[in-house]
């Protein structure tokens, strides 16, 4: 494979926010992201619904499907990492995209067919966390591949962009298609969107990815992977907050579930609303941090930890609010806010890493970023169940505003020993 230069009517500047767009690669593989993504959104919408339904309206049963579709991660992400690492990343992504397909259409069949069961749900979605907990790591690294070194800052924003637009069309189409269809189709839609990512995966011209270093079968490189992020305290930080906020403030597929379902009464049509408006905001702040992210890992620290504190305030707020409109209003910050964290967040990781421990690392994020789901699923839904649908939201904000306070606070200490030594 060739490595590819900047093109000249690009130009190196990261501050266009389009710019990645000009690489036929990255354009293609976009595109297949956009389609792929909405139907991503769709089943998602669909499977909470179905979830909450089936269970009685059970928050915990709610819970535990997350927990279910994300436990995988936690066994499988670091060695999915490696995979990534040593295996073609076009054709690994391929592959399991193959899965997510067949998972989907199984899913829908059995709900259209009237013999959905729960327990069916939950063996699906370990079925999907295992898919999921290869293909993210691997498609994440994968970006890094389509462009060239300087505009990967730039690829990782509009990536996350293009995730968004479909968290704000998904949730909308769901909302409204399952009221007049019920979730079954939903789950088939998301099977043939699935097979467009597929398309746009095989269009990629292999001969102009950025040439990639390909590891080779050996002991102890798991350890290494680890090893490398331990030795870098900027890398640290982030995989400690990211858990941190992810796990107990980023619980919306439940909390926001409940405040529709339990709080609110305004069943899956103003789920699927309240989910849109979180959508825009996060579509917002994506194109927000495409063209504004700063370019520097202390400057980017900055923002990370102010989105963070960010998210912590809107979400506390936001639970506090009497009606469904002013609260569908605040979580329009609220999503600025989380996508300016996420976007940050994985700018720093991506950016920062060597390409041949690129895999390991994001695997390792995955794994931080996604892994404590088992957790922060089923807690919000206790929370839910014993102070009452307000309480995952107010308790999700307060971990973010501490995590924010206290990480600024060991930055301020560090840089206050390193003066002391300097003096």
């Amino acid at each position: 494979m060739l490595r590819v230069g900047v093109p000249e009517d690009i130009g190196p500047d990261r501050a266009r926010m389009f710019v990645s767009l000009k690489v036929r690669n990255f354009g293609l593989f976009l595109g297949g992201q956009i389609v792929s993504n909405v139907g991503t959104w769709m089943q998602r919408i669909a499977q909470d619904w179905l979830v909450y339904q089936l269970s009685g309206h059970d928050a915990v049963a709610l819970g535990v499907a997350v927990a279910l579709q994300f436990t995988p991660t936690l066994v499988l992400s670091l060695w999915a990492g490696l995979l990534a690492d040593r295996l073609p990343k076009r054709r690994l992504c391929s592959v399991i995209q193959c899965g997510i397909a067949v998972q989907a259409l199984a899913l829908g069949l059995l709900d259209v067919a009237g013999v959905v069961a729960l327990w069916q749900i939950y063996v699906l979605c370990v079925v999907l966390g295992c898919l999921s907990a290869v293909d993210v790591p691997a498609r994440q690294a994968f970006v890094a591949e389509l462009v060239p070194p300087p505009l990967i800052a730039n690829a990782v924003a509009l990536n996350a962009t293009v995730f968004n637009l479909a968290r704000a069309a998904g949730p909308a189409l769901a909302g409204f298609a399952i009221t007049m269809f019920g979730t079954g189709w939903m789950f088939i839609v998301n099977a043939g969107t699935t097979v467009v990512a597929i398309v746009s995966l095989l269009a990629v011209d292999a001969r102009k990815l950025v040439c990639p270093v390909r590891v080779p079968r050996g002991r102890g490189q798991l350890r290494a992977g680890l090893a490398y992020v331990r030795e870098r305290p900027q890398l640290v930080r982030v995989m400690v907050i990211a858990f941190l906020v992810s796990t107990f403030s980023l619980t919306f597929s439940t909390s926001l579930t409940v405040m529709a379902g339990a709080v609110f009464r305004m069943g899956a049509g103003g789920y699927g609303i309240l989910s849109t408006v979180l959508a825009v905001g996060t579509l917002l702040g994506a194109l927000g941090t495409a063209r504004w992210l700063p370019r520097t890992e202390p400057a980017q620290t900055r923002v990370l930890l102010l989105a963070a504190l960010a998210v912590g305030a809107v979400e506390v707020g936001a639970a506090l609010l009497p009606t469904p409109a002013v609260f569908g209003a605040a979580l329009v910050p609220l999503g600025v806010a989380t996508i300016t964290f996420l976007n940050t967040a994985n700018s720093i990781v991506q950016t920062t890493v060597e390409p041949g421990m690129r895999g390991r690392v994001m695997s390792l994020y995955v794994l931080v970023l996604i892994g404590g789901s088992p957790v922060g699923g089923p807690l919000a839904g206790w929370l839910a169940d014993a102070w009452g649908g307000r309480a995952p939201l107010v308790a999700g904000g307060l971990v973010a505003a501490l995590a924010a306070v206290g990480c600024r606070w060991l930055l301020h200490r560090r840089n206050t020993r390193e003066f002391r030594y300097l003096a």
